[in-house]
């Protein structure tokens, strides 16, 4: 059955693409050559990464949008929009082979005057070449003349309640004119505002600056928390304090690593590498072992020995109130911890079961039974149901890596 859009690709930035074009009213399908989550979309179940929730998928398919892993589907559709992963590769680059392959799939079967478009993150000059080529050679079609070309960064904040898709603008840089007029069209339908780039390599181009600048200020203010804790000065009242000021700053926080799907990129191809995101991807990979670090000292400066001790890790999600791991330092943390020997148990409402080094980590079934027992208790996230005042009450040891217990409740990072 013919659909209005096909989106390649049901991940973290595909499926809410699929659920804003679905509550558009746009007849979309859903490819991926992955049959386990095409199956439990199928079934309304929610994805594993938490992206949307169970009635928000039952909502979609009583609507018009239809999971499939049949790739003929895919020649059926006015509009085509690739959310491939796009994870970093052993040598710091993008890995585009999820994108290459999900534009094969789709060249085999383009018909003329489709619009694709391109969301996943990639190196300035990948839509006008590796995936212009692609779709050209397996088509025999040629962008900018039969079909349009175009790319569009994706601009999602998961979980959040400000943000949405309608309210987000959208960045769309077209391979001709023509080629930003039609995914301009498409992107209209879905979001309050369009903003055009001068083509593909400037709107690449801003996906970069905008996770390369998120990556170096949170290693700013990590830098800063590592120092505050030398000078013995409270980082979240300087941060409370400077975010006051009207211009010329923007406050981020730290914490114990950065996690999420978005990675800095630091080289980019062939060209030179970016020294200052090289440097702050340096620090911000330093925070899980700066985090064991602290919790040794404060163990010992309280008696006790990290050997032995047990420790109780709350939130090892990336993000707050999502179930999502992507990139979390929880695991790492923990490893450290372990190698230390201290005994390792956790909590966290949308987290089930955890292992690490493939082996199950303890879950506390009660936190605040969990925390008076354990030596220390580490906040790694901070869900909404934490009671953080209680929790402070209980523990007999407690460090805050997200600065988010009244002040002097806790030893915060």
């Amino acid at each position: 059955m013919p659909a209005d859009l096909a989106v390649i690709g049901l991940g973290h930035h595909g499926l809410p693409l699929a659920q804003a074009a679905t509550a558009a009213g746009i007849d979309t399908i859903g490819y991926d050559t992955d049959p386990r989550p095409v199956a439990e979309l199928a079934a309304g179940r929610s994805p594993v990464d938490g992206s949307l929730t169970a009635p928000e998928i039952r909502r979609m398919l009583a609507g018009s949008f239809r999971p499939t892993t049949d790739p003929a589907e895919l020649g059926r559709v006015r509009t085509a929009v690739l959310c491939a992963p796009t994870p970093l590769g052993p040598d710091r680059t993008l890995d585009l082979t999820a994108v290459t392959e999900a534009a094969h799939a789709l060249a085999a079967r383009l018909r003329p005057h489709t619009t694709v478009l391109l969301e996943s993150p990639v190196p300035p000059g990948t839509t006008e070449g590796l995936l212009r080529d692609v779709l050209e050679t397996g088509s025999g079609l040629r962008a900018g003349r039969d079909f349009h070309l175009a790319y569009s960064p994706g601009r999602l904040d998961p979980g959040s309640r400000t943000h949405g898709f309608a309210g987000t603008p959208k960045v769309i840089g077209g391979l001709t004119p023509a080629c930003t007029e039609a995914a301009a069209a498409f992107y209209g339908r879905l979001t309050d505002k369009v903003v055009r780039a001068r083509g593909p390599r400037e709107a690449e181009t801003v996906k970069l600056l905008e996770t390369n600048f998120r990556h170096v200020n949170i290693a700013l203010v990590n830098e800063m928390a590592v120092l505050c804790n030398e000078l013995g000065v409270d980082l979240w009242d300087v941060i409370r304090c400077a975010e006051t000021k009207p211009f010329g700053f923007q406050a981020f926080r730290p914490g114990p690593g950065v996690g999420g799907h978005g990675a800095p990129v630091d080289t980019v191809g062939a060209h030179r590498p970016l020294r200052l995101v090289e440097l702050a991807g340096q620090v911000n990979e330093r925070m899980p072992r700066y985090v064991v670090q602290r919790a040794a000292t404060l163990l010992n400066e309280h008696g006790k020995s990290a050997r032995g001790a047990r420790v109780l890790l709350l939130g090892i999600t990336y993000k707050p109130d999502l179930p999502d791991r992507q990139g979390s330092p929880a695991d790492e943390i923990a490893r450290h911890l372990m190698d230390l020997g201290a005994a390792v148990s956790y909590h966290d409402p949308h987290v089930p079961d955890w292992r690490v080094r493939e082996l199950p980590v303890p879950r506390a079934d009660s936190l605040y039974e969990a925390a008076a027992h354990a030596d220390l208790t580490i906040l790694l996230q901070h869900h909404r149901t934490y009671d953080l005042h209680g929790l402070s009450v209980k523990a007999q040891l407690l460090l805050d890596t997200r600065g988010a217990t009244p002040a002097g409740a806790a030893h915060r990072l």
